[in-house]
């Protein structure tokens, strides 16, 4: 029989056939025959409540009973209108400005085309290009893929194809911040923002980085006059421990306020896509004019689905009346995880808020790891030299500590021969 679905992420010819899920409870994933595995990923960062989540389930349920979409164009509607104004309430400083859309990658190319009529508005118009980082993940669609890093990610085989941008280390220590500084300056006619993944590099690698790093930059694009552009779909929502990861720095005498904030994943709970892009108020009015010409001229047709809002606003709800503590998932995963570090074949082993992250020196086959964790009652899915967790916030200490035994197991039952302890 003819497979007719073409699968992401994997090689149709080689790849064995996909976990077939039917149904989805709490934390688990529930197979045909009533399996169950714990979702140690949250459907790649979002399932932050879990799923079903009944609160979730009724304002959907609610909202398709009324009104389950309209076009955004020229029409509004109160989801959309309540969701917009509860984001930039939590965001930092001015960020006031809610732009929606239907996905993460979305969310980022909007941020870019934000960015460049910002500055053809004053004056700039050469200002194309952007700098992203060593190690960098933004997405999938063609301008996202060219903000990826173009020798380590994997869209390096199309960086020959996509426009180039400019990419440097993260500026963690005096050399590297001077590399930062010197191409910002010598590139200033052309760069007009800065992305960064605040506090954890994901699909790049799941590398971390502090707040010092994060100050950094901040700082370099305020001494070059860039836009600095916080990616923070999957690190938002009180995955590192803060709603958003750059209020780690809300601690500093000038936090950081990112100029364009772009959010995704768990802003709908893993119920439905969705995404935004949050302007501050000087990058809006760039665009706000008489002249109909100047208009940000960008609209999905999906763009704020009153069902995507609802299941939003619910989950806003559930932030603001539960206590996720996130500072007892990162303890659990640093100590259980840490043994890790005895193995020679493990690298590192890193974790922050609701991510901990093994990457291995010499990567053992990741498919046969994945089938060691399936048989443990767990789900993950590793890529490259990393097995990574960043489970449902709402897990129960048994099922994280079951997470943590299977990413152990499955590591000593993977090592390669000669492997041994340090």
């Amino acid at each position: 029989m003819m497979n007719h679905v073409w699968r992401p992420y994997c090689q149709m010819k080689t790849a064995p056939p996909p976990m077939k899920i039917v149904a989805t409870e709490g934390c688990h994933l529930i197979g045909a025959s009533g399996q169950r595995w714990i979702d140690g990923m949250a459907s790649w960062w979002s399932a932050c409540h879990g799923y079903n989540h009944p609160h979730v389930r009724e304002a959907v349920t609610e909202q398709l009973t009324r009104m389950p979409h309209v076009m955004f164009g020229g029409i509004t509607h109160d989801p959309a209108e309540r969701l917009a104004s509860r984001l930039t309430v939590l965001a930092p400083g001015d960020l006031n400005h809610v732009f929606f859309s239907d996905s993460g990658s979305v969310a980022v190319e909007v941020a870019m085309k934000m960015a460049i009529g910002h500055w053809r508005r004053h004056h700039r118009p050469r200002r194309t290009r952007f700098l992203a980082f060593h190690n960098a993940y933004h997405g999938d669609t063609t301008g996202a893929m060219s903000l990826c890093d173009p020798q380590r990610s994997m869209h390096a085989r199309y960086s020959d194809a996509i426009t180039k941008q400019f990419h440097v280390p993260l500026p963690r220590d005096e050399s590297a911040d001077e590399e930062l500084n010197r191409v910002l300056a010598e590139q200033s006619d052309s760069i007009a923002g800065v992305f960064v993944e605040p506090l954890v590099q994901g699909a790049g690698g799941m590398r971390f980085h502090d707040v010092e790093t994060l100050l950094r930059i901040r700082d370099a694009c305020q001494r070059h006059d860039v836009l600095l552009i916080a990616d923070e779909i999957a690190t938002g929502f009180q995955r590192t421990g803060k709603m958003f990861a750059v209020d780690h720095t809300a601690e500093d005498e000038h936090p950081v306020v990112p100029d364009i904030l772009c959010l995704g994943k768990a802003l709908t709970a893993g119920t439905m896509s969705m995404a935004v892009t949050i302007a501050r108020t000087h990058v809006f009015d760039s665009f706000y004019d008489d002249d109909p010409g100047a208009a940000l001229m960008h609209g999905p047709t999906f763009m704020a689905n009153p069902l995507a809002c609802s299941a939003a606003n619910a989950s806003l709800d559930l932030f603001e009346t539960t206590s996720y503590d996130i500072d007892r998932l990162e303890s659990v995963l640093r100590d259980r995880l840490s043994v890790l570090r005895e193995i020679d074949h493990v690298a590192d082993v890193r974790c922050l808020g609701a991510v901990g992250v093994v990457q291995f020196r010499d990567p053992p086959k990741m498919q046969r790891v994945q089938e060691e964790l399936v048989q443990r009652g767990v789900w993950l899915r590793p890529f490259g030299d990393c097995l990574y967790t960043t489970p449902p916030l709402c897990i129960d200490e048994d099922s994280l500590h079951q997470i943590c035994d299977a990413m152990i197991d499955a590591t000593h039952a993977t090592l390669p021969s000669g492997s041994q302890l340090r």
